[in-house]
């Protein structure tokens, strides 16, 4: 990895576009060089629903990141959730012509070219096809089959789809925006990689991101990705309750919720009030913060039991040692953890992505909001790493040269007879 490489993710969410330029430093982390960001505008639950305004917001936030970090964007690692999403296990093998040559890593590109090749759902296309384990003539549970020998390869496959218009949509955003897109990332598995650890992953951990419009759901376990899902709630439906519920207008409802909001009401006494502008000259409205709590809690309740029921159909209640990780800007919420441990009864922390940090002059990058935007960076490492070791694989070799191997033989062999004329 050259220290000159620059990676970018563009992560479009239901609340913000976020725009974060990163490099990785000589020690392995990444260095944040600049963060862009700007209200969305278009987008609903994770979906584009006005090209021109999700365009102006994309453009406004490249732009700052732009003159943030001194670097001119031009091509960009782009985020997609959203209820279409879904996700499904899928089984592929091919045969082989030979034993005696080794599994090599055209054999598993073969294997997962085919998985693209499925019968789905007219409008739906594959985003993801993510090989778990692999299986050499019945033998299970492999996961690095290069170098083995075996005639029937086979692997069990995560593939996750999404609709084709909504991929097209955001792509035809970014496009107009006068962007090129490197890889389209499904948003949980980018925020995976920026707030969770190999340890928690090995042992069994459920990442929750709770964006504006969608909660977003990845299940690890043995490090392998089990199971992936999209809740169609997030932050702005708390938004619209508090609005609904207290009388009072969207904006204020927002800063409502993230200066005072809890998720859990007995954690409010009854005499706490907050006091909220009138319109027009009308009298403060006074709110009651355990009313406010009331509201957000039995929100938040429904999005935690939507996430249960989405860890009870994996299968992998029982297995999962490292319990939740809450991360996104919903995971903000005071009690937001001690909620989601009292409901799922699994062990809650939120999700920072500053362990896989330099240190930042903007410490607002590692805030759990940002997960997503990191995930695309580190992400985008990833890809660009794996690409320049194809590439090295890829050069021809070098013939040997008589320096090496034999040289050595013919210096033997003159000290021998050295030693043998001495001797005479």
């Amino acid at each position: 990895m050259e220290l000159n490489d620059i990676i970018v993710g563009l992560d479009i969410g239901s609340t913000k576009i976020a725009c974060i330029a990163g490099r990785k430093n000589e020690y392995g982390k990444v260095e944040i060089l600049g963060l862009g960001r700007a209200d969305s505008l278009g987008v609903n639950r994770g979906v584009v629903e006005n090209i021109q305004h999700t365009v102006d917001s994309i453009r406004r936030a490249v732009e700052e990141a732009s003159q943030s970090s001194g670097v001119e964007i031009k091509v960009v690692n782009v985020g997609i959730a959203g209820q279409h999403i879904r996700s499904l296990q899928h089984r592929g093998n091919i045969m082989r012509n030979s034993m005696e040559e080794e599994i090599s890593e055209s054999d598993t590109q073969n294997l997962e070219e085919n998985m693209h090749k499925l019968a789905l759902p007219p409008g739906e296309e594959i985003i993801h096809v993510i090989p778990q384990e692999y299986i050499i003539d019945g033998q299970q549970g492999i996961r690095h089959p290069i170098g083995m020998a075996g005639s029937c390869l086979e692997a069990n496959f995560h593939i996750i789809t999404g609709k084709v218009a909504a991929a097209k949509n955001i792509e035809k955003c970014v496009t107009k925006a006068g962007l090129e897109i490197s890889d389209m990332i499904l948003e949980p598995l980018a925020s995976a990689e920026s707030v969770l650890s190999m340890e928690e992953k090995e042992a069994g951990v459920v990442l929750v991101d709770i964006g504006g419009g969608t909660t977003d759901l990845a299940i690890f376990q043995d490090d392998i990705i089990r199971h992936t899902a999209v809740i169609p709630l997030g932050g702005n439906v708390i938004t619209e309750d508090i609005k609904e519920g207290c009388s009072i207008i969207r904006n204020q409802a927002e800063a409502l919720k993230k200066s005072f909001g809890s998720a859990l009401a007995s954690e409010n006494r009854d005499e706490e009030i907050v006091s909220i502008p009138g319109l027009k000259g009308r009298d403060p409205k006074e709110i009651s913060l355990r009313n406010l709590a009331h509201i957000i809690q039995a929100r938040m309740e429904e999005i935690i039991e939507h996430v249960y029921y989405e860890i009870k159909t994996s299968g992998f209640e029982k297995k999962l040692i490292a319990g939740i990780v809450l991360t996104g800007g919903g995971s903000q919420l005071k009690h937001a953890a001690q909620l989601t441990s009292f409901i799922t009864g699994m062990d809650t922390r939120i999700g920072y992505p500053n362990e896989h940090l330099a240190r930042s002059p903007s410490g607002e990058v590692g805030s759990p909001m940002h997960a997503t935007g990191v995930g695309l960076v580190i992400k985008g490492f990833q890809k660009l790493e794996h690409v320049r070791k194809q590439q090295h694989k890829a050069l021809p070799q070098q013939p040997k040269t008589k320096g090496g191997f034999f040289d050595k033989i013919l210096s033997k062999g003159i000290e021998f007879f050295e030693k043998d004329s001495n001797i005479q």
